[in-house]
């Protein structure tokens, strides 16, 4: 095997328009310092000038992502499949080494379409991909019923699934959906290609379990987090307490606004979304800050006595539950999405019981304490800095799963063998 390895890394953008496409570059950065030859291949440009920068190879179509399209035709035709993608990968995957190449999808649902998975399948080279949604196993992508505001626990394209109007925009684009994860899992195969998937969380990973190929691999690495240590808060307990993120049904902002009504308190919301509108118009005393820069909203991390995280679905990784920890602010996290497995209920924060409101008041009460906030901080920030999930670890635990694909890649070209999924933690 190959001391020097090359990853082919699929995805819908060239640029950062989400937690997909920032992790997936922060791996290929970190591959090509420690010697890799990473390729990003995408659909959607611009071409973000730090890959460029950081002498990463992108292969990208130039193509608009599904929203971008010049018509909803042609953007309901691309999801379906993608006939350029489908080419180019194909061209691209057959003139790369055999024995010491992988390809690593990170994304497909909002460019590449199911088209990929014929050109994966014919270079017959390792594959892996990483869990950013659940567009492989979910016609929404979330295991959530975007109308009833709640989990979804019906068996996604069955009888009782495919009868509900669960999608956020239409019922329409839900019987679109269906049609292409059918498609994709179906006639495409596009799920049975992956020997391997990375799941950045527990909840995650057993979300997904029973969909799993039963010889599939799972791989338990967090995403890379680039925090600076600032060191412990002088004063933890003078913020506010805030909630950092899209304001979108899903994500519980309506639910912090009326729990903080409930105590008198006024909530502060640093970001931006749909629901912003209905907050304003129910809560007007709350604040709405709208989007910050990346280093503002850090800055309003650290200021601040508690983050509330309210988000009513399983997420995967909250990212900003492990920049607040990092920052030395407590969080208040719903126990059903996967910002829970980074706090210890009581120690670096509180749990509360997903959807309620009374739960959250009372929460948000415990964090009136000063001394309870103080002892928060000073446990949140020597949890995360005790282990921190630097690129430098994410790389390593991804070529350790590298490896052992193309250890195994043999067994894999011939279906492997049967059993439960076997989980490589970190």
């Amino acid at each position: 095997m190959a001391a020097n390895l090359t990853i082919v890394i699929c995805l819908d953008h060239a640029s950062v328009t989400g937690g997909q496409a920032k992790v997936a570059f922060d791996s290929a950065i970190g591959l090509k310092a420690a010697g890799h030859r990473p390729i990003v291949f995408a659909a959607a440009g611009p071409v973000d000038p730090l890959l460029r920068d950081n002498g990463v190879e992108v292969v990208c179509l130039g193509q608009t992502d599904l929203l971008g399209a010049s018509s909803k035709l042609k953007g309901a035709a691309q999801g379906v499949w993608n006939f350029e993608a489908a080419r180019a990968l194909r061209t691209l995957l057959a003139g790369l080494p055999a024995d010491s190449t992988i390809v690593h999808v990170h994304g497909w649902a909002k460019a590449l379409s199911p088209s990929i998975a014929p050109a994966i399948r014919a270079s017959r080279l390792p594959a892996i991909f990483t869990l950013h949604d659940y567009f492989l196993f979910c016609p929404t992508g979330g295991f959530y019923d975007y109308r009833a505001h709640e989990l979804c626990a019906r068996r996604p394209l069955g009888l009782s699934c495919l009868a509900t109007n669960c999608d956020a925009v239409s019922m329409t684009r839900k019987v679109w959906r269906s049609g292409r994860l059918a498609l994709a899992n179906g006639i495409a195969g596009l799920r049975g290609l992956f020997s391997d998937f990375v799941c950045i969380s527990n909840v995650q990973r057993d979300i997904i379990a029973s969909y799993l190929p039963t010889d599939a691999r799972t791989h338990l690495i967090s995403n890379p987090i680039a925090a600076s240590d600032h060191g412990r808060k002088s004063d933890p307990a003078a913020g506010e307490i805030i909630f950092v993120g899209r304001l979108s049904p899903e994500k519980g902002p309506l639910l912090f606004a009326e729990a903080a009504e409930k105590i008198g308190m006024v909530p502060t919301f640093v970001g931006d979304g749909p629901a912003a509108a209905e907050l304003r118009e129910k809560f007007p005393r709350a604040r709405i800050l709208g989007w910050q820069t990346p280093e503002a909203a850090r800055e309003k991390l650290r200021a601040a006595r508690a983050l509330v995280f309210p988000s009513r679905w399983y997420e995967g990784q909250p990212l900003t539950v492990l920049e607040a920890k990092a920052a030395g602010t407590p969080v208040i996290v719903s126990d059903v999405c996967a910002g829970r497995e980074e706090i210890v209920d009581g120690r670096t924060g509180l749990w509360f019981r997903s959807g309620d409101v009374d739960d959250l008041a009372r929460a948000l009460t415990a964090m009136a304490d000063d001394a309870t906030v103080k002892k928060m901080s000073d446990a949140a920030y020597a949890a995360y800095w005790r282990d921190p999930p630097t690129l430098e670890r994410h790389v390593e635990r991804l070529l350790e799963a590298y490896r052992g694909m193309l250890s195994a890649a043999p067994g894999i070209a011939s279906g492997g063998s049967a059993g439960r999924p076997a989980c490589v933690s970190p």
